[in-house]
This record gives structure tokens, sequence and C-alpha cells, in this order.
């Protein structure tokens, strides 16, 4: 959330217009009656919410959910605040970091924080059992690429798993072109020069990250290709925001409205219905569109959600 936009004397959303935990974890057992066996809490920064162990509690209850996980830049997580997590049902985390220079860091997450802090967080994770812990690095040509071999020598011989993500053009705010998208290929080529890697079968059908692994042994990453090799025909994904929006899309520019349906008295069965009405209707195909058409689409121009507001 650039301070350029969301400063000091930004007008946040009032409290009454977020999701209660309750409306929360109704959606998210809803949705697991129509399949769904994986959460993940992210944002923004989901540490800022309040008590949010507790919603991890509730969710964590719901019999259909298998994982659960975190998505957070590190900032917050002491290690009680991990292991409180841990207690609750959070079985893993993933941490953003983008660069380990400090400088370049703070260029690039505009925060107030040392790279330390972040690399502390992966640790406190990782101690109280909420493994492996998966650190995200998204690459810009010319402002971090020259991250990527010192991020992968940090974290090489680790039980971390270190992936990089290209340059995505979410939201309208970040500057996108596709000359400053590091490509997943440029990414494997740079690290396999130094440390040979050969490739890892996924974990799961549609798993988003392509897998490697060291020869010698010393761990594995992941490359999230989505402007270079988009996957939209295998993604299960469906975002839902703080206000109750749901989203099917992380490049959309516009959602369904849940919590109207939540607060008006809808039985389960209705809400049920309207999900399953607005799943089997989705036409999203963002990705292979602009990877086919590149720059200069029409759907480039159009107002989207930021990544702050759906996370990623």
């Amino acid at each position: 959330m650039p301070k350029a936009l969301f400063g000091a004397d930004h007008a946040f959303l009032d409290r009454k217009d977020l999701l209660t935990f309750e409306e929360i974890t109704r959606v998210a057992r809803l949705f697991s009656e129509l399949g769904v066996e994986k959460l993940r809490l992210t944002g923004g920064e989901p540490l800022v919410r309040r008590d949010l162990e507790r919603l991890v509690g509730a969710l964590a209850r719901l019999p259909a959910i298998r994982d659960m996980s975190l998505t957070t830049n590190g900032a917050l997580l002491t290690r009680a605040r991990a292991r409180a997590l841990g207690d609750a049902g959070l079985r893993r985390i993933t941490v953003s970091l983008d660069a380990l220079d400090d400088a370049v860091f703070a260029r690039i997450n505009d925060v107030a924080f040392p790279v330390a802090r972040v690399l502390e967080a992966v640790e406190h994770a990782h101690a109280v059992g909420l493994r492996p812990v998966k650190v995200n690095m998204v690459v810009k040509r010319g402002m971090n690429d020259d991250q990527i071999l010192p991020m992968a020598e940090y974290f090489r011989g680790t039980p971390h798993i270190l992936r990089f993500i290209e340059f995505m053009d979410v939201g309208t705010t970040n500057g996108w072109r596709l000359d400053d998208v590091v490509s997943a290929q440029e990414i494997l080529s740079r690290i396999d020069r130094y440390y040979p890697l050969e490739v890892v079968t996924p974990n799961y059908p549609g798993e988003v990250a392509n897998r490697w692994r060291y020869r010698d042994g010393a761990g594995e990453i992941g490359i999230i290709s989505s402007v270079t090799r988009p996957f939209c025909g295998g993604c299960t994904r469906a975002r839902l925001s703080a206000e109750g929006t749901l989203f099917t899309c992380l490049f959309a520019h516009r959602g369904r409205d849940l919590r109207a349906a939540l607060r008006t008295g809808s039985s389960d069965r209705e809400i049920l219905g309207l999900l399953g009405r607005i799943w089997s209707a989705r036409e999203d195909r963002y990705s292979e569109i602009r990877s086919a058409r590149t720059e200069g689409l029409e759907e480039a121009r159009t107002p989207r959600i930021e990544m702050s507001y759906i996370g990623g």
C-alpha cells in the first residue's frame, strides 16, 4: 500500500464495513461444502487484524479444511505471535522478501523496518513448527534482479523454500511494463549457472509454482511465471476481500458482493447457490490474453483491483 496513496490522512474502511470473523468463517464453511480444502489468510498485511488468532482457530475447526496458511511481510511476526498462530491451528507461513540488501528492500517496499526483521520472522515461524516456510521474492528488472543470486545463496542449505515470482501487472499503480519482467527462464538460468538445478514434480494438480531442486541436495526453489507461462486454465482460487467482495481472478476489475447476502438473512442454501453460480460462470483468463497480446491490450488499461486489496 504505497504511502503516496495511503498516507496518514487516508480514510480507511469503517470497522462495521468489514466482515466479522463469524461471517468470514461462515463463507469459508460454505466454500468447504463445495470442495475447498485449503485456506490462505493474506492482505494487505493480515497480522494488523486484531485478534487474528481467534479467526485462525475458527477456520481450523472446519472439518473439511486440511491446510491453512498465511502470507505476511514479517514485520509483526514475533516468536510469541508465531506460536499463538500455530497453537490456534495455522499450518504454514509464507514471508514476502524482495531483497537482502536493506537499501533495495526499502526502495521496493516503502517500509521502515530492516531485512533482518524479516529474516528473524522466517526463523520464528520455523522454530514453532510452521513448516516449510516459503519466502516469496517478486523480481523486477533494474530494481532487484541483482538480488536473485544472493537470495538463492542465502536460502540454499536451509529448510525454507525460496520462490521467485515474475513481476505482474496486478492493479494499476505499480507501473508495470513487459520490459521490467525477468522471465522464469532467465531466473532459472541465472541460478543454474552457479548451482545446477533439476525439475521436481508438482505437489498437486494446479500448483502455481514450478518446482526445482539443487542437484547437490541443498534444497529447492519455486518459480511462479504467470506472465510468461500463464496457468489460467488450471486456476482453482477464489479471493474474499475484507469487506465481503468475492473475486475469481487476481486481475479482476470487479467482484461480487457477498456481504449483503450474509447480512440480509440469506440461508446457507441460498448462499451456496450464489457461490455455485458465480464459480460456474467465471471466464477469467486475463494472463493468457495478456501473454498473447502483451502490452496495449484493452484490459491492461482497465482499472483493476490492487493486490493490497485481495492478496496474492
